[in-house]
């Protein structure tokens, strides 16, 4: 019970950090991806403080040996195999033209759903529409 308040807590501390960086606002997120336009690089700053956090946790944990490998490796969703192979090639082109039309990715669409907007709820509808039809194509 204890963890699961702790993952709440991380939860609502993660969707918060999302609407501060104005990642929940694809207009800014657009405005970012848009080198060859009016480029906002105000969420450079935000990935920075994104992976020194992230980096910083690891050395952590390590450091202590207050987790262990497999347990982090669980944590952060790394994958079985370190091959960049075609699935992942083309999983993440699909990835990124998505998040470059829409302004969106998962975890901001997740939290822009406070907002009330019909918009979001047809990102989210479908991003579990193809969280499904993954599955569903890669029964083994």
């Amino acid at each position: 019970m204890k963890d699961r308040v702790y993952l709440f807590g991380y939860g609502l501390l993660f969707g918060f950090g999302l609407i501060v960086a104005q990642m929940t606002n694809p207009a800014k997120v657009l405005a970012f991806l848009d080198v060859a336009g009016a480029w906002d690089p105000s969420l450079a700053l935000v990935m920075i403080g994104a992976l020194a956090t992230l980096g910083g946790a690891r050395y952590w944990m390590h450091r202590d040996n207050s987790v262990a490998d497999h347990e982090l490796e669980l944590s952060v969703g790394t994958r079985e195999s370190n091959q960049i192979d075609r699935k992942l090639l083309i999983g993440s082109a699909i990835f990124g033209i998505g998040w470059g039309l829409s302004g969106f990715c998962p975890g901001p669409a997740l939290v822009g759903l406070t907002a009330g907007d019909a918009g979001n709820y047809a990102f989210v509808s479908a991003m579990f529409a193809g969280f499904w039809l993954f599955k569903r194509l890669n029964r083994s």
